[in-house]
């Protein structure tokens, strides 16, 4: 039979993964979603999917797992609604950034199995990178079906304990704010240099583009990519002696650390 898969919430995440699970070959019959927004719901039924509303009323109804896709300020509302409709056959997948599965089990019910995963926004692309994790009451069968789910839109990996999703934020959830600020900082300092700000932003960002899939289709270490880039006495080393002078990689590593420390922070808030 084929799974069901339910979105509590049809906003930009969950309409890039209803597309990615349509790219790889679920029917539109196999999900459903609930929101509160028309607009949203008109793009669903753009997608081909029939079962939407703006009503909750019967949406985990024979569904094997629920996409919790909602705000995390919204959560506690929007799952303790459905809280009747839950039961140990649907598993909830959230992706609502810092709220404990001890929480969310408090709002689901304590038979709810409960999988927790940190995605990012290039997933509207199909290019996220979603880490996962679940509670020990979730099945093989679940957790496959999850990982199909997140799969539909990049890479997903399964970390080992929960409270790792805090460095998962820190190094992949937040991660594209980080390079989305080098790029500007290498566009505008080329126009410091002379070039158009167009110029200047095309080629830097065809460049990172380049360096990602060069990193990412290698068989090279990206610290021997890297090497083969920096000449002796040539300008890639002046330009890497100056990053180091600067201290690049402590500010990196101060950047990913205060943002781990924020994350398990809002977490025990929700806690």
């Amino acid at each position: 039979m084929s799974p069901q898969i339910a979105f509590l919430g049809a906003g930009n995440m969950a309409s890039a993964i209803i597309s990615g699970l349509l790219a790889v070959g679920f029917a539109p019959q196999q999900l459903r979603a609930s929101d509160p927004s028309e607009e949203a719901l008109a793009r669903l039924r753009a997608l081909g999917l029939s079962q939407v509303s703006t009503s909750t009323d019967g949406l985990c109804e024979d569904a094997d797992l629920l996409v919790a896709a909602v705000k995390p300020q919204i959560m506690p509302q929007a799952l303790s609604a459905i809280k009747p409709q839950l039961g140990s056959g649907t598993a909830v997948l959230s992706i609502a950034a810092g709220i404990p599965i001890s929480s969310l089990q408090s709002l689901a019910g304590p038979s709810v199995p409960i999988i927790r995963c940190m995605p990012n926004t290039p997933a509207m692309i199909g290019k996220g990178a979603s880490a996962l994790f679940a509670c020990e009451s979730v099945t093989p069968e679940q957790r496959a079906l999850a990982e199909q789910v997140t799969s539909a839109v990049g890479l997903s990996v399964w970390v080992e304990t929960e409270v790792l999703l805090d460095a998962v934020t820190a190094v992949s959830g937040s991660g594209p704010a980080y390079f989305f600020a080098l790029i500007e900082a290498v566009a505008e300092a080329g126009t410091s240099l002379g070039l158009a700000p167009e110029v200047s932003m095309s080629l830097t960002l065809q460049t990172a583009l380049g360096a990602a899939e060069l990193a990412g289709q290698s068989d090279l270490p990206v610290s021997e990519l890297r090497e083969n880039v920096t000449s002796p006495g040539g300008t890639t080393e002046q330009a890497l002696l100056a990053l180091k002078v600067g201290g690049f990689d402590e500010m990196i590593a101060k950047a990913v650390k205060a943002c781990a420390d924020r994350a398990r922070t809002l977490g025990e808030e929700f806690g």
